[in-house]
């Protein structure tokens, strides 16, 4: 039965990936083949994919393009960044530091590596201070 975005089977397959099983030995446990998996796995991933392509869009439609934190980045230099631009916008952050690296991180885990930006980010705020990144 499907319920949101994801099926029943697909949400059995990622909790098994999330615990370390591989396609071969989900496909064991469900009675299927490798390949059956990999389907089901790809379409998961897509359709959350899909999902926080419209969730992003949501978050920024009372938002403003606020930066862009450019591949290469040291991610401890982001806040500095963000705040300054912030600063000319005339709206305050809602997040200290740590807690703004940490969203920072939370919000496109694939897209940064130890303390490096792997790939371009945009960053949203919108008037209450609140930050949304894309």
């Amino acid at each position: 039965m499907k319920q949101g975005l994801l099926t029943d089977r697909q949400k059995e397959v990622l909790r098994y990936r999330k615990q370390g099983l591989t396609q071969q030995q989900i496909a064991e446990i469900i009675h299927t083949s490798k390949a059956n998996v990999c389907t089901i796995e790809k379409a998961a991933l897509e359709n959350i994919s899909r999902a926080r392509e419209t969730l992003e869009f949501l978050y920024t439609l009372d938002a403003i393009h606020l930066c862009t934190l450019h591949k290469g980045l040291d991610l401890l230099k982001a806040p500095e960044i963000i705040y300054a631009e912030a600063e000319k916008q005339g709206v305050k952050v809602k997040y200290d530091t740590i807690t703004l690296i940490n969203r920072l991180r939370d919000a496109n885990p694939e897209r940064f590596k130890a303390r490096q930006v792997r790939e371009d980010v945009e960053v949203y705020i919108n008037q209450d201070g609140d930050l949304y990144f894309g």
